[in-house]
């Protein structure tokens, strides 16, 4: 383990009112201490490490000028709060980051009052400081609404519907736009031109000079200060008309790593602002330690400090996200037709090696999933096959475009949901859990499920070739399980599952990659004398009637397993056997989905453990709906 860094000034600081007695100088050296800090505590967790080194410093202001938690500071994302996490109060937990039971890789609300809001998905700070700012004004509780917002989350709708509906309010509110250029992938649209444009030239040079002068006369005698303040703040505007005609007073750019210029701003801002007032800060994402990286130290694996060598684990089989990624590639090649969007994740997705290939044919619509959607059923519409290639969580925030753009009119929109299921460290925030019940309802719908890469090529062949409505299928994160991957995959037939082994008693019908935990568990069961029936539904919309009816009649218990949470592919297994009077004649069902809580992050497999989704799992719910306690035993 590297020598952690010494942090003289920073151990003295327990909770952000120890900032108080500091001066300016100091607080600029505690920002180079707590950069220090968080690159040390990365490297041992991992995280996400480049969005926090670029707000050090504006961290440090902030909670010197106001006064969480009374004040609100709402972190857009909040993959950039671990120097916060540091300053209020837990710094001896930094270093469980994203770990089972340590904190949280994003704000949370039950994890400290700091926390006033939780995120991990973006652009919502703007509409949550200002119903904070809103609560205030109206008896509740809370002083300042401070909302921190990257550029990269001002590309989607839902930041400038707060903006718009907070220049309407009139309320006191404050957003710092912390503008580094950078959000997980190079930024793309025209705001981000636009913010560019406000940067480019010498106005922030001047700005930047006249912002020192604040200090002069902040805090002097109160009225003349705040007159002369007022006036400044008039006349160091640079451009900013577009937030200007949304209704904010628009300050700046500034820039974000100078501690003298960030403490005098936010000082005459707190003094003077009496509406809705937008800062934009600049920054550098990535600043001190990541900045020249591609990525700027977006996320990271553990780290050696001193090299930035990463100890990543050695895959043994390719990702199922690179497999998808060749297997559109590959069909690609074939069908010009074939067109891929992503919502500001071309690297998750595996979409930038497509990008790479077909320039043309690939779109980056920036943080906008509702965009995506219907931009993707207009495609679809005028001719071209397009993959709206998401996260299941994130797909979530466009779901009344599933709804009315794409399934009422039954357009061609391939939907490849990348991230099914648990997934890690990321935690609740990004688990794939809702995506089958939200889709599998929607007349029209084709919805599918890999059980393993060679799998997931076959289904990316089904969606190319499906051209009579919607259709979508899952797949998680990690890599697969190593099986071959057929050179020409050919499309499966719609609503068709496939046989994986014949038993007896006991049928299991797994509908995604658990498929291999049910493998697993009929190894053990075999030891006991149990052999089940196993299948792959592949689809839960259409379902296989005949295989699912058949799996009924000739065993005395059915067990569905999905990655998902109830309402999904067991319900509708359910639903089907109900309306065929199955249950009339004695069959034993159970379902096995995730449990109704929302799971907090761990390692994938002890995720999978609280949802009670493994091997052994799956073989005492055999043994439970066999009546079989102790081996060899009837219950």
């Amino acid at each position: 383990m590297a020598e952690r860094p010494k942090t003289p000034l920073l151990d003295q600081i327990d909770l952000p009112s120890d900032l108080n007695g500091l001066s300016d100088l100091q607080l600029r050296t505690l920002a180079d201490e707590l950069r220090a800090e968080t690159i040390s505590a990365v490297s041992e967790t991992g995280g996400h490490l480049g969005a926090g080194l670029g707000v050090v410093e504006l961290t440090v202001a902030l909670h010197a000028v106001f006064d969480a938690p009374k004040d609100k500071i709402v972190w857009d994302v909040s993959h950039q709060t671990y120097p916060h996490k540091i300053l209020t109060g837990r710094r001896d937990g930094i270093r469980t980051l994203r770990q089972k039971d340590g904190l949280s890789g994003f704000t949370k609300r039950s994890e400290s009052p700091y926390d006033c809001f939780g995120a991990a998905h973006s652009s919502t700070s703007i509409s949550a400081a200002l119903g904070f700012a809103v609560a205030r004004d109206l008896g509740g509780e809370g002083g300042d609404a401070i909302a921190v917002i990257g550029d990269g989350a001002m590309s989607a709708g839902m930041a400038y519907e707060a903006l718009n509906n907070a220049g309407h309010l009139k309320k006191r509110l404050i957003v710092i736009l912390n503008d580094n250029e950078m959000s997980i992938a190079p930024p793309v649209g025209a705001m981000s031109s636009y913010l560019s444009r406000l940067y480019a030239g010498d106005p922030f040079q001047e700005f930047k000079a006249a912002a020192k002068g604040a200090v002069s006369f902040l805090p002097g005698p109160l009225q003349e200060g705040a007159r002369r303040a007022k006036d400044m703040l008039k006349h160091m505007t640079v451009g900013g008309t577009l937030f200007e005609e949304l209704g904010f007073s628009y300050l700046g750019p500034i820039d974000g790593h100078d501690m003298e210029q960030l403490l005098s701003v936010l000082r005459t801002v707190k003094t003077r602002a009496t509406g809705p007032i937008l800062i934009h800060a600049i920054t550098k994402k990535g600043k001190g330690y990541a900045e020249n990286r591609a990525d700027r130290g977006h996320a990271t694996a553990k780290f050696d400090v001193v090299t930035g060598e990463q100890k990543k684990t050695p895959s043994n089989a390719p990702s199922y996200t690179s497999v998808f990624a060749e297997s559109l590639i590959k069909q690609a090649t074939k069908d010009d037709k074939i067109v891929a969007v992503t919502a500001a994740m071309p690297d998750g997705t595996g979409l930038d090696r497509f990008m790479s290939r077909f320039a043309s044919r690939c779109f980056d619509v920036g943080i906008a999933e509702q965009h995506a959607v219907t931009f993707c059923a207009g495609l679809a519409a005028g001719g071209m096959k397009p993959f709206c290639t998401i996260y299941s969580t994130f797909l979530q925030r466009g779901y009344d475009q599933i709804v009315h753009d794409v399934a009422i009119q039954r357009l061609p929109v391939r939907f490849a949901i990348d991230r099914a299921g648990l997934v890690g460290a990321d935690g609740a925030t990004h688990a794939g859990s809702f995506d089958v019940a939200f889709l599998a309802n929607l007349p029209g719908f084709v919805v599918m499920a890999a059980a393993d890469e060679a799998e997931l090529t076959r289904m990316v062949a089904t969606a190319v070739a499906h051209d009579s409505g919607p259709i979508a299928f899952r797949f998680p994160r990690g890599e697969g399980v190593g099986v071959e991957i057929p050179d020409d995959a050919q499309p499966l037939e719609i609503g068709k599952g496939r046989m994986i082994r014949e038993g007896s008693r006991v049928a299991i019908l797994s509908f995604g990659t658990r498929l291999q935990e049910v493998e697993k568990a009929c190894e053990a069961l075999a030891a006991k004398g149990i052999t089940p029936t196993v299948a792959d539904a592949r689809f839960v919309k259409p379902l296989d009637r005949e295989m699912i009816l058949g799996l009924a009649r000739d065993h005395e218990a059915l067990i569905t397993v999905e990655e998902g949470a109830v309402g999904g592919f067991g319900s509708h297994v359910a639903q089907l056997l109900a309306e065929e009077g199955v249950f009339d004649h004695g069959l034993k069902f159970r379902s096995m989905v995730f449990p109704d809580i929302f799971i907090d992050q761990a390692g994938p497999r002890e995720m999978y453990e609280v949802a009670g989704m493994n091997a052994e799992h799956i073989e005492a719910k055999v043994l439970d709906v066999l009546g079989v306690g102790v081996i060899g035993k009837r219950a």
